[in-house]
């Protein structure tokens, strides 16, 4: 399939191969439709088991009828798996692939289908938190602790339509936890290998006039040399975080409700030097990260017209300030900050049709230097019949830099047969340069790259999902394909940044999860990306098979727990250099020693697989943790 994106500042309408696909895909819709109106009833079994709501589309629909393709991980899952950090969470969804320099602390990074890192948008409580000072406004999930979170969605594929730029090759949004009704307090403490300790309390009450929730999370450790120890690095290099969250609202009556929430958080974080020769070029060094970071919002939501308009009006705010020392001296210094301004109205025509319309406005600042874009958008669902539902959408945004960029995005889920879904989507992304990719010059250029543009992508993928009437369990299969033009790549030719050719990925995801028993239970992910540049030669850092395989034990008793089986393939690093394959295994357990009092512990990497995410970078070995957790 050739590029079918065009270089300038016009998105390219879809490739013809895409075009006919989609149009296939919509005529076999159509005709499996005609046969399905009499067979599914209006409350299928799908609808009545799938009740949870994806909010990352903007209108609220069912994982069956988003049309895309969406993971959801929620606070339950992370639980079970003992998950401490977001990184490892979102590492379970098909198609993301991780990579972090070093453990506790270590710059992290997410990518989707084969996108760069910082393609990916990641919302918290609908605030952009991508960092606005770093050169290509990423998201480091380093520092993400689990505690606070409630559920984390994941969009795959291009979703500019949805939230604008950055959403290029996905979306994580995060959900922080709301309060609970009366008055509830949590208390945990954990200890583990690397003279290790985390700890924290949280406190939430909720009635009809509202509610709040507080809650604290510290993480100390030691941790392990960042340049692997294998090649003689011994010098250990720790972690210290705190975080503090808030999350509250009042209720006035009549449906109207403002609520807001923060999230902060303030670490300091040992790395290592550069060394010329070394693997990795990584090696023993006296270096520390001292990072701070705040988002928060504040949302007024009312609903009028006998509950037919919901408005939402958001004011949303995130900041980061990072300084890196070398031997006690100040090496780096930057801060950025983000503030959004979002209005949506969502209006329910009638039962089938619902339309929801947007204006949006972020501005970014780096030190003296600041960005603005406006943007307008559309979306629209409409289930003609009960099995299908249609959801498409066009976005504008106006840059005061690059000018006006338009984005078009269009999705259907058919239930062709109960327990049955099919399902296609096709979206436009487009990324602007950031702050620092349109100030920043050196080799002796003596201005910016003035003819920089944004970043443009295209994606359609197609699935399927049987899930049974009995709720036993799901498999699915997806196949994708995104192809990216305009890359921006640093260039020491043009003493800055350019844009370079396009990159093109493609591959296929299957997920499966099974109840065997009441206590039993199996799940399944697996994804083939295959994502190379124009020459022929592929990305780094992105492995062509990954996957995982988890069993979990939940008997009436008081015990429970599940086993994590990771894989990795092999991935190509810098130098012409590729990183072994590897399989790492976590078990993790819980044992209620009272209805509100349990101990939970976790082992990870059971057979001390030696690997590397990134060359010349150690992780953990053999390791674990014991905790206990208090809930009134």
């Amino acid at each position: 399939m050739t590029q079918s994106i065009r270089r300038g500042t016009a998105l390219a309408p879809p490739s013809l191969r895409t075009l006919v696909a989609l149009m296939l895909a919509t005529s076999v819709a159509t005709i499996l439709t005609v046969s399905a109106i009499a067979e599914v009833p209006d409350e299928s079994p799908q609808t009545q088991i799938e009740t949870i709501i994806v909010t990352a589309t903007r209108i609220e629909q069912t994982p069956a009828e988003t049309g895309s393709t969406v993971r959801i991980i929620d606070a339950d899952e992370i639980d079970a798996m003992g998950f401490t950090h977001a990184l490892d969470a979102v590492a379970r969804a098909p198609g993301v692939t991780v990579n972090q320099n070093g453990s506790f602390g270590g710059s992290a990074s997410v990518r989707i289908r084969g996108a760069s890192s910082d393609q990916t948008l990641v919302l918290i409580d609908g605030v952009t938190v991508n960092d606005a000072s770093s050169p290509g406004g990423g998201y480091n999930f380093a520092r993400l602790d689990t505690e606070n979170i409630e559920r984390i969605e994941i969009l795959s594929g291009p979703q500019s339509t949805l939230w604008g730029t950055d959403a290029i090759g996905g979306v994580v949004s995060i959900t922080t936890k709301r309060p609970e009704s009366g008055l509830r307090g949590n208390l945990f403490a954990q200890a583990g290998s690397f003279d290790s300790f985390r700890g924290g309390a949280s406190i939430s009450r909720g009635g009809d006039v509202g509610d709040f929730r507080l809650a604290a999370t510290r993480l100390d450790t030691d941790g392990i040399s960042r340049a692997d120890e294998r090649n003689g690095n011994r010098e250990e290099d720790g972690m210290e975080s705190l975080t503090l969250s808030a999350r509250g609202g009042i209720n006035f009556g009549r449906d109207t409700r403002l609520e807001g929430s923060l999230l902060w958080n303030d670490s300091d974080a040992d790395f290592d030097s550069f060394r010329s020769g070394a693997e990795g070029r990584v090696g023993d060094g006296d270096e520390v990260s001292k990072t701070e970071e705040l988002s928060g919002q504040m949302t007024l939501k009312a609903t009028l017209f006998d509950e037919r308009l919901d408005n939402l009006l958001l004011v949303g705010r995130a900041e980061i300030d990072r300084e890196n020392l070398s031997d006690g001296e100040t090496s780096f210094e930057a801060n950025g900050e983000r503030t959004i301004f979002r209005y949506q109205g969502t209006l329910t025509i009638n039962a089938r049709s619902t339309l929801a319309i947007g204006a949006e406005r972020e501005e970014a600042k780096v030190e003296d230097n600041d960005s603005a874009i406006r943007g307008l958008f559309a979306l629209y669902e409409w289930r003609p019949v009960q099995a299908l539902t249609l959801t498409g959408g066009v976005r504008s945004d106006d840059h005061n830099r690059f000018g006006s960029a338009s984005t078009a995005r269009f999705a259907a889920a058919l239930q062709a047969l109960p327990g049955l879904t099919l399902r296609t989507s096709w979206g436009e992304g487009f990324k602007a340069p950031t702050l620092f990719q349109t100030t920043y010059v050196c080799c002796g250029a003596s201005m910016p790259n003035a003819a920089l543009r944004p970043e443009r992508s295209e994606g359609v993928d197609l699935g399927v999902e049987w899930r049974p009437g009995s709720g036993a369990g799901h498999i699915g299969l997806t196949y994708f394909r995104q192809d990216t033009d305009n890359l921006i790549n640093f260039s020491c030719a043009v003493g800055g940044y350019e844009n370079i050719a396009e990159v093109e990925s493609k591959g296929f995801e299957m997920s499966a999860a099974w109840h065997l028993t009441d206590t039993i239970s199996l799940s399944a992910d697996y994804a083939h990306v295959q994502a190379k540049d124009v020459d022929g030669m592929p990305l780094l850092r992105l492995p062509e098979h990954s996957g995982d395989f988890a069993v979990g034990f939940a008997p009436s008793g008081p015990f429970s727990g599940a086993v994590l089986v990771r894989f990795n393939g092999r991935e190509p690093d810098r130098g012409g250099i590729t990183l072994d394959d590897w399989v790492r295994v976590d078990i993790s357990g819980r044992y209620m020693v009272a209805e509100d009092f349990e101990v939970f512990g976790r082992i990870e990497n059971l057979f001390d697989t030696h690997y590397q995410q990134i060359l010349g970078y150690g992780t953990p070995g053999l390791s674990g943790s014991l905790g206990l957790r208090w809930r009134f």
